[in-house]
């Protein structure tokens, strides 16, 4: 009785870790990449194609890559060491925005630029500046920009190389779900790293069954 409660005390920590971490970063990473890729659908400047080829390619960057440079950054001997952040939940979140961010910005680059090709002469004709033009996009493309959220939650939510490497998956401390599966299956418990999996797969449909429940309840509601 015992050991099956410290297993469920165990398995709440671990998932409402995973989904404080991973919600907290996409939060981030959307605040900063959706009114990036806005800006970006609708301004013009020489480096703007190498910035948007820059945007792509690093939508698949590795997660350990990152996890390594977040390492040297946070540790005693890097530049922000002294902040004392490595193998907290903080490093972590940190590590999951630089993950999802270029695929956030990118996926909002081209939703709004749809829409500006399509609003470009209204809101030129209304004389709107740079950033209540920003706000329409933003506004206009919420649904398009709503489900490049869930494809950073998605992703993030997932990652387990980076986590591992600046979180440390210490117990009670840093351990998510997957770093626990990673364990779990190192240790050659196969079967409750299987429901540990269950319990992400659920984790993240539920997730996202919310958002788009919300989302009808939004257009139901406009009619």
């Amino acid at each position: 009785m015992g050991h099956e409660y410290t297993l469920w005390v165990g398995l709440f920590e671990v998932t409402i870790l995973s989904l404080q971490v991973t919600l907290t970063a996409t939060v981030l990473a959307s605040l900063i990449g959706m009114p990036f890729g806005a800006w970006l659908a609708l301004t013009r400047f020489g480096a703007r194609r190498w910035i948007i080829a820059t945007l792509n390619a690093l939508m698949g960057i590795p997660p350990v890559v990152v996890g390594l440079i977040v390492y040297v950054m946070l540790s005693r001997s890097g530049p922000i060491g002294v902040l004392n952040l490595l193998f907290t939940p903080t490093a972590m979140v940190i590590a999951q925005v630089i993950i999802i961010l270029p695929l956030i910005a990118s996926l909002a680059h081209q939703a709004c630029r749809d829409l500006w090709a399509e609003y470009h002469d209204l809101l030129i004709s209304l004389g709107s500046k740079k950033m209540q033009r920003i706000q329409v996009l933003l506004w206009d493309g919420r649904r398009a920009l709503l489900t490049a959220a869930l494809a950073g939650f998605g992703r993030a939510i997932g990652e387990v190389g980076a986590i591992m490497i600046v979180g440390g998956n210490i117990d009670h401390a840093t351990r998510v779900l997957t770093t626990s599966i990673a364990l779990e299956t190192s240790k050659g418990n196969l079967g409750f790293a299987l429901a540990l999996g269950g319990v992400l797969i659920v984790l993240s449909l539920t997730v996202s069954f919310a958002v788009h429940g919300l989302s009808r309840t939004e257009r139901a509601s406009r009619w």
